[in-house]
């Protein structure tokens, strides 16, 4: 039995546990602005205390909206009015504070990432359309690379010889089969610029858990389904990646009329990865 469904609910309870610890946080931090100061806001006005005090009732208010709404939108896994709202909320506010409790809790960053990740994409799958080849991007490291290859891909992909020692032939092969956009970046300032020139309207990233997770939110609100490559070698060398889910990904997030006669599978298979299946 595959063990792929177990540890993306490991991951979800993960990212809910700590997810409710952050908002629970915020809405103490909130109301401690209240009440710390209240016996001192009286000289400033009589009714000084009562407008914090609104003021942060509002924020606890908007901060426990957003929690549900998040939370709803995991386990429904179904788009829900303001989901990119939400999203956006998890990855601008809740990821760092969550970093820092998971931490004083002696939970691994890695941990709290991979949730993260697997997280986010539950979100891009409920919120994300359907587009144009032209208009999704398939982000890919340098680290696919063959180390011994001489070619320099970076900023023209089709100087790939194809010659099947690394996985860009078979990506090469899905750029060909559907028509979307590939490139490869060499780390976080290229891979930004990448995007600012071709301004996808949907990337499909593959990286290691640090690379995703920074990526995910330095291309916000772009929506961005990640996939974690393997790295049998170490980081950063000789990785791979499997094939099987980017091209599961392309027939979710392309439009119908571009999938005519093109069916999943049917092209070179990279390796098999622990990656997050649709």
């Amino acid at each position: 039995m595959s063990q792929e469904p177990l540890i993306r609910r490991s991951r979800k309870r993960l990212f809910i546990g700590l997810i409710s610890g952050t908002c629970f946080v915020f809405c103490l931090m909130l109301a401690a602005l209240w009440i710390v100061p209240y016996v001192g806001l009286k000289s400033i006005h009589p009714a000084a205390a009562w407008v914090l005090g609104a003021l942060v009732v509002f924020f606890i208010c908007f901060v426990s909206v957003a929690y549900w709404g998040l939370f709803l939108n995991i386990i429904l896994r179904r788009p829900l009015p303001g989901s990119r709202r939400y999203r956006g909320l998890t990855v601008k506010l809740f990821l760092p504070v969550m970093v820092l409790l998971g931490r004083a809790m002696g939970i691994d960053k890695e941990s709290i990432m991979l949730s993260f990740i697997s997280v986010n994409n539950e979100l891009v799958l409920a919120e994300a359309g359907r587009y144009k080849p032209e208009e999704v991007l398939l982000l890919m490291p340098h680290c696919l690379q063959n180390s011994k290859c001489d070619r320099r891909l970076t900023y023209d992909i089709n100087n790939c010889v194809r010659c099947g020692k690394c996985p860009i032939a078979g990506l090469l092969d899905l750029h060909d089969k559907y028509g979307v956009n590939l490139a490869v970046a060499t780390g976080g300032t290229v891979a930004r610029r990448i995007v600012v020139q071709m301004r996808p309207r949907m990337i499909i990233a593959v990286a290691c858990y640090r690379d995703l997770a920074s990526g995910i939110q330095d291309t916000y609100p772009l929506p961005v389904f990640g996939v974690l490559n393997e790295r049998p070698h170490g980081p950063c060398l000789d990785t791979t990646v499997a094939h099987y889910l980017l091209e599961e990904a392309l027939h979710r997030f392309l439009k119908p009329e571009y999938l005519e006669g093109k069916t999943p599978g049917s092209g070179r298979i990279i390796s098999t990865a622990q990656g997050t299946r649709l």
